[in-house]
């Protein structure tokens, strides 16, 4: 959700925080009502970035109440009793300074970048929206209307939009992944002010969090503020997690959903590993190498050299629990029906499958995952927010500065390997996505 588009323009700088071969150092430390801390000190620009993450996201929601963690992703920017409905983003831009959130499956994250002299002021606006946040009638009705408008655009009004939502509920049986984070407006329609309340405090509880602050900071003076804003905030109960076992998938899905389009579209949804899992690394890079770029395999032959696509994509979800989903997706040339654009598909699939790639392709991949891992860690707010993701879903901050490792451990047989126990079609849902009818 973007709250303010413009930037501290006034640094006119690259805010750069890490140096290749060179460790994140951090300090992390828990609180006594359960918040966990990390701090990272860098005083390369002077600025900091302000960052809570709660862990819940779509996947922890009631079957009759989905959408809600996105809800609370736009609701919690309303207010709280010490502040006004909305001058949450007045303070932020009254300091020069930026703030954004999002919501996924597993999370949502909320973001301040400032100047670092107004660190305080990020801390004192966090612990407002963990303890007094506006969960009333008035700032509900107005954030329904905000939701039901993000789906038009982003959904309903949108070519190809409702693939996610359509490949969710067919993947998934029984695991709650099988809903999208915007979830149901039915739902939202129908829960009632003491619902939303619930909610709220369920899971945004200083021990459902993680307080990941990085840049132009003091460490034994930022711990000092953080006691201050936070150390008092109630210890929430016993945050509940789904613990669902999804059925192993044994044949295909496939199906066709008509759409407002004019270009065909072929999607494949595979059953991959969660992070941190076994074989998940080789799949990330066995994605890379399927569309990351011209050179890569779907994009050279099934858009390039064949022609029988004008856009492809492959991309693994990377979700928390297992199974997660990896997916492919191509969308059609003009002329060309989805049966001969899956054809392309699979002949890749088959390639990667019996296939093993050469030297060069190998390296170029691996120089890949470097310069992404390394671009993810060159500003602050990325390297807080990392610090935060690797604690909460990996149990292992350190990860920031070994994760490259793993990647480098994969092997041209790993990959190989991957793509013949996952890229079969047992194993993944297929869905045609086709013009309406006029």
């Amino acid at each position: 959700m973007k709250k303010v588009q413009w930037f501290i323009c006034v640094l006119g700088v690259c805010l750069c925080s890490f140096s290749y071969g060179q460790d994140i150092q951090f300090t992390e430390f828990d609180l006594d009502n359960g918040l966990h801390v990390i701090l990272h000190e860098d005083h390369s620009v002077p600025i900091v970035a302000v960052t809570v993450l709660y862990h819940v996201g779509s996947k922890n929601e009631d079957s009759t109440r989905t959408g809600f963690a996105h809800f609370f992703e736009h609701l919690l920017f309303e207010g709280s009793d010490n502040i006004d409905r909305g001058e949450f983003d007045t303070y932020i831009e009254g300091a020069g300074g930026t703030n954004n959130a999002y919501t996924n499956a597993d999370r949502t994250f909320y973001h301040e970048i400032l100047p670092s002299n107004q660190l305080e002021l990020g801390l004192w606006l966090e612990s407002e929206r963990m303890m007094h946040a506006k969960v009333d009638s008035i700032g509900v009705e107005t954030q329904r209307q905000v939701v039901k408008e993000e789906r038009r655009q982003r959904i309903d009004n949108q070519p190809y939009g409702s693939i996610f939502e359509e490949v969710l509920k067919r993947a998934y049986r029984k695991h709650p992944y099988r809903w999208p984070t915007i979830g149901s407006m039915a739902h939202l329609e129908a829960a009632t002010e003491q619902d939303y309340l619930n909610f709220y405090k369920t899971f945004y509880v200083p021990n459902n969090a993680t307080l990941s602050i990085a840049g132009d900071l003091n460490v034994a003076q930022t711990k000092a503020l953080v006691n201050k804003y936070f150390a008092d905030i109630p210890k929430g109960k016993e945050v509940p997690r789904p613990h669902v076992q999804e059925p192993a998938q044994t044949q295909e899905v496939r199906d066709v959903i008509k759409d407002n389009i004019q270009l065909p579209a072929v999607v494949h949804a595979y059953k991959t590993p969660g992070i941190g899992a076994d074989d998940y690394y080789a799949v990330q890079m066995l994605m890379t190498l399927l569309s990351s770029g011209e050179s890569s395999w779907l994009n050279q032959e099934v858009k390039n050299n064949e022609q029988k696509a004008v856009y492809v994509a492959a991309f693994p979800l990377g979700l928390e629990d297992n199974p997660s989903l990896s997916i492919v997706y191509a969308i059609a040339n003009a002329g060309v029906p989805p049966e001969d654009v899956e054809a392309a598909m699979d002949k890749q699939y088959e390639r990667a499958r019996t296939e093993l790639i050469d030297a060069h392709e190998y390296q170029k991949l691996r120089n890949q995952m470097e310069s992404d891992f390394y671009r993810q860690n060159a500003e602050v707010a990325g390297v807080a927010e990392n610090l935060a993701v690797y604690y909460t879903h990996y149990g292992n901050t350190n990860l920031i500065n070994k994760e490259l490792e793993h990647y480098m451990e994969v092997t041209q047989e790993d990959i190989q390997q991957a793509a013949r126990k996952y890229l079969v079609n047992s194993n993944r849902v297929t869905l045609y996505y086709v013009p309406q009818p006029s």
